[in-house]
């Protein structure tokens, strides 16, 4: 059946994919983001696309009204100067929009971790949302709880290009859940057009197997020709510093930081692997796709 679905974030890596494959099937598909330039491809495809953001209330509910579903995700702001208010505004938003629009389907992206409110970092805030959006009455919401993204590791191609290791502030022998996004994305557009879900519910999305990040970066390493490329974990100072230098906040760092602290103390771990948690790309399919295509160019 032809669904109408609203996707936010879908110049991200999850709602870009989710955008594609709603359309792919034929699906009535309305995007909304600030950068409609970065999605020229999903109008070619027949999307409609609306400029707008998270903070434009008139605009969520106008687009909420009628649809079948909708995709909501917490973007980060690396300039917010309080982390958590501004995730929390964020979150009002989608409240007032939901309740104003008469929408009765919302798939929540969420993360592993977040059935903690603190000791988790910026997952705190997805956390709350999580909480705030179950209040809502006569709305059925989905929380997809994701895994650690495998697309994390090409944010640090540069330094395995220019310093010959890979490395973050999360350790590097804790072994925690990874999935690719593509694998996110498929579960999440599933569950947007089929409306298979009431209430309020969960969905892990935990990949083929849990990796430390020394063992995934061994084998993004021998993918692109470095097979004994090493993973350094980058102290914390060391990390904030390098973040506050590319403009971001301390508070947001801050944030950031402590999901990576967190990775140790097992905030990934708590959730039991299952069948529908449990999806199909590994690391080395990832790597050999995603990682070595994005390295050489």
């Amino acid at each position: 059946m032809k669904r109408k679905i609203v996707i936010l974030g879908a110049t991200g890596t999850v709602g870009s994919k989710i955008s594609e494959n709603l359309l792919s099937d034929g699906h009535d598909v309305t995007l909304i983001a600030r950068n409609i330039e970065r999605l020229k491809k999903f109008q070619s495809m027949g999307a409609e696309i609306i400029s707008g953001d998270v903070n434009d209330v008139e605009i969520l509910t106008n687009a909420f009204r009628n649809a079948d579903s909708a995709f909501l995700i917490l973007p980060d702001n690396v300039k917010a100067e309080n982390t958590r208010s501004y995730q929390r505004l964020v979150t009002g938003n989608f409240i007032r929009a939901i309740e104003k629009s008469g929408i009765k389907h919302i798939v929540n992206m969420s993360s592993l971790g977040s059935h903690m409110h603190e000791g988790n970092g910026i997952m705190g805030g997805t956390g709350e949302q999580e909480v705030r959006l179950n209040q809502l009455r006569d709305v059925n919401v989905l929380h997809v709880r994701s895994a650690y993204f495998m697309e994390n590791f090409l944010r640090t191609i540069a330094l395995v290009k220019n310093k010959g290791i890979n490395g973050t502030a999360a350790d590097g022998d804790h072994s925690i859940p990874m999935v690719a996004t593509k694998d996110v994305a498929k579960i999440a557009a599933g569950h947007l057009a089929d409306l298979d879900f009431e209430g309020k519910s969960i969905h892990a999305v935990m990949g083929p197997r849990n990796y430390t990040m020394r063992e995934f970066t061994k084998i993004a390493g021998k993918a692109v020709g470095i097979p004994d490329l090493q993973y350094v974990q980058i102290p914390f100072e060391q990390a904030k510093q390098i973040f506050l230098g590319n403009g971001f906040t301390e508070d947001f760092v801050d944030n950031l930081l402590g999901m990576a602290s967190g990775i140790k103390e097992g905030i990934f771990n708590y959730q039991k692997r299952n069948q529908a948690a449990t999806t199909p790309t590994t690391a080395e399919e990832f790597v050999k796709e995603v990682y070595a295509a994005v390295y050489n160019t």
